[in-house]
């Protein structure tokens, strides 16, 4: 978990990167940028604002060989060890960037690398280096005043309210490539801010372990739970698989099927559905791991308790034990209407 409400921006570098492909040029800045208190303010929150609205989900810099061949990572490693040399590594940081704008679509402009100061990661405070990338401008009217009339001036500048690419990469965890997280408002171009800049691939911590693991059996609910038996079934299992994780310190997959699983002959079911979709969610080879109470909340608020009938009624099981689902509604089949319903039990009406 993050908190950046007391990050402190120690130093600013910013350059051009142009298209490489286009024959567009690099600029380099002789020396950092000078903040004042009110330049300060709005750039912290243009810089940190998209990571703070965001999931964390966590990056790691990979390579085939060895770390030490990641040529951001040990750029980003020297900056940790010696925070003075930050703008001098800010040039290497703008030229691996114009490197890989290889593509026509890729966009030029400003580059921004920050070294951040009391940053909170897991309540530990740590230092973070940003690299940040502003690509669109934007439509903008100054006024001025000539002789008796106020005249428009249309002018292009960034938007300070939406950053368009940015990475935040945590001194933390160095011997597994770090802890980072990235932005990317222009999906069109992901693989050359991912892939080809970063070369990260996704930190394998508990919150994305539990976060992935429960995205997954959401899909086997819709795509198995549900067509082999209802939907009933199918929002019993999630508040199940749920409430399984929510218990329990530490995931275990063969205790999981045992109690989420009502119906026995699912299970064979669940094990040739993750054999198949595994590699989506990255939970190959996972059956056991430390489970994220964040992780379990946030995947608690999403999933969707509804059934949703035909002659426009709608059910909602809003309940914290699954057993409420079992013990107080009933489904059957009308034959004189020919059609189904749903039977509920209850003592009183709730009042809104």
């Amino acid at each position: 978990m993050i908190n950046l409400y007391n990050a402190q921006i120690e130093s600013l570098s910013i350059h051009r990167v142009g298209n490489k492909s286009r024959n567009e040029g690099i600029f380099l800045s002789e020396e950092p940028y000078v903040l004042n208190d009110e330049m300060n303010a709005l750039l912290k929150e243009y810089f940190l604002k998209s990571f703070r609205e965001k999931e964390e989900n966590y990056y790691q810099f990979v390579h085939d060989t060895d770390l030490e061949f990641h040529d951001l990572c040990e750029v980003v490693s020297t900056v940790f060890t010696d925070p003075s040399t930050i703008h001098a590594q800010s040039k290497k940081i703008a030229q691996l960037l114009f490197n890989e704008g290889k593509h026509p679509h890729i966009k030029s402009g400003e580059l921004y690398v920050v070294y951040f100061e009391n940053a909170l990661l897991d309540n530990e405070k740590v230092d973070a280096i940003g690299i940040f990338k502003s690509e669109l401008k934007h439509d903008f009217l100054q006024f001025e005043e000539k002789a008796a009339n106020l005249e428009a001036v249309l002018q292009q500048g960034v938007n300070l309210n939406k950053l368009d690419k940015g990475a935040l990469i945590f001194n933390k965890d160095k011997e597994q490539g770090y802890k980072i997280l990235s932005v990317d408002s222009n999906r069109y171009d992901t693989k050359y801010w991912l892939e080809e800049f970063l070369a990260v691939d996704v930190f394998a911590d508990e919150n994305f372990n539990t976060k992935s693991y429960l995205k997954f059996c959401q899909n086997f609910a819709k795509d198995v739970v549900l067509p082999a038996e209802d939907k009933q079934q199918e929002v019993m299992f999630m508040n199940r698989a749920v409430n399984h994780f929510a218990k329990n310190d530490n995931f275990e997959e063969s205790t999981f099927l045992n109690e989420v699983l009502d119906n026995p002959e699912l299970i064979p079911e669940f094990k040739h559905y993750k054999t198949e979709k595994a590699p989506k969610y990255k939970i190959e080879d996972l059956t056991e791991f430390p489970v994220s109470n964040t992780a379990v909340s946030a995947a608690r608020k999403k999933i969707k308790s509804v059934i949703s009938l035909d002659t426009n009624v709608q059910i909602k099981m809003d309940f914290i034990n699954p057993d409420s689902a079992e013990k107080f509604i009933e489904k059957g089949w009308d034959e004189e209407r020919q059609m189904y319903y749903y039977l509920v039990y209850f003592n009183k009406e709730e009042k809104n």
